[in-house]
């Protein structure tokens, strides 16, 4: 983590540069500009370019669906890591239209998918406890799934990877997110739980004392955010903490989905500071947490689709976004290369 430093300042004020001697008046291109700075800064290049984008889904499973707190069965995970594997789900779809890879991981579903081609196998236990009645894994497992996200980033660089998003698998991970984003905010545990896959209101009281209840068993400490993960996170979780930290170490820009993904991300950001400039927002979750920890992270969303499925779906969809402000920043013609003129040259009375 020593190894992430800031953006390349002369990277992005070279891109600023750019900017302003494009074909459009100034920041008619609004946010595409700005996320066009950012990613040269991020990237080193003054006109940067994301040929490889790699969608990384991480999937695990939670033994705190026992308390009741999801509207699926556990068994939904595997089931779904199958489907992605298949390519039929919808990060698959939106991956492809986005000409994005998605690269999923079984980091702890509660299953035995050694036969199941078509995923990487790095699973480091059935899932995780019941955090209402202890913690939910090890940290010494927490760690193993932030080195294996780091791992899994480093392979992907190591073959192209120019742009990564974030995604997950895990019935009741909604229930581990908020109580991480709870432990490291400060905030009450009602004002970052949401209704997740779609639990009946009625139902949502009793989600948020099991959280609470967790919190108060388990006790983690706000200042170590390794103890937050192992005793309430998830190792989907963890595991893209590692992810958030290894693209910031590649210098390579990193899409964050949405809730569960925000939780790993303020995790990642906790422990390591320098990894929040090069983390990307796409959307904004329905999930109540989310806009917590965009606030927490100094973050904007690129779109509000009202989406709460995760997967990873939003960060594919903001890659198209975020691309396209690479693309506006290189390919527009300069006003001189076009033989326009700018408006410095008519106050000057010039004309090409």
């Amino acid at each position: 983590m020593s190894t992430i430093g800031r953006l390349d300042a002369e990277a992005a004020a070279a891109a600023e540069a750019r900017q302003a001697i494009l074909t459009k008046p100034t920041s008619a291109l609004g946010r595409l500009e700005t996320l066009s700075i950012q990613l040269a800064g991020i990237t080193g290049r003054a006109t940067p370019s994301f040929p490889d984008k790699v969608v990384v889904v991480m999937a695990a499973d939670h033994g705190v669906t026992a308390e009741g707190v999801s509207a699926y069965p556990a068994e939904v995970t595997p089931g779904m890591v199958a489907n992605f594997a298949a390519g039929g789900a919808a990060i698959n779809v939106l991956s492809r239209h986005v000409g994005a890879r998605v690269v999923v991981c079984d980091v702890g579903v509660n299953a035995d998918l050694s036969a199941l081609s078509g995923i990487r196998h790095y699973k480091i236990r059935m899932g995780t406890a019941n955090m209402a009645q202890g913690p939910a894994m090890t940290r010494e497992e927490a760690v193993r799934a932030i080195a294996i996200g780091m791992a899994v980033v480093e392979e992907a660089v190591a073959e192209g990877a120019s742009m990564f998003a974030t995604g997950e698998m895990g019935i009741g991970n909604t229930t581990a997110a908020s109580a991480v984003i709870a432990a490291l905010s400060g905030r009450p545990v009602a004002e970052v739980t949401g209704r997740g896959t779609g639990i009946a209101v009625a139902d949502l009281p009793r989600k948020v004392a099991v959280i609470e209840k967790a919190l108060q068993v388990n006790r983690p400490d706000p200042a170590d955010p390794l103890d937050v993960l192992s005793k309430v996170g998830g190792l989907e979780i963890a595991a893209l903490t590692g992810v958030f930290l290894g693209a910031a170490a590649a210098r390579r820009p990193v899409v964050m989905d949405g809730f569960i993904s925000a939780a790993a991300a303020l995790a990642a950001v906790r422990l390591c500071p320098a990894a929040g400039a090069y983390i990307l927002p796409s959307h904004v979750s329905v999930e109540a947490g989310h806009q917590v920890v965009l606030d927490e992270l100094g973050l904007v969303p690129l779109f509000d689709l009202q989406m709460r499925l995760g997967e990873g779906t939003g960060a594919a969809l903001a890659m198209s976004i975020i691309e396209a402000a690479a693309k506006t920043l290189a390919e527009m013609a300069t006003f001189e290369s076009a033989g326009v003129a700018n408006r410095e040259d008519a106050e000057s009375g010039e004309t090409r």
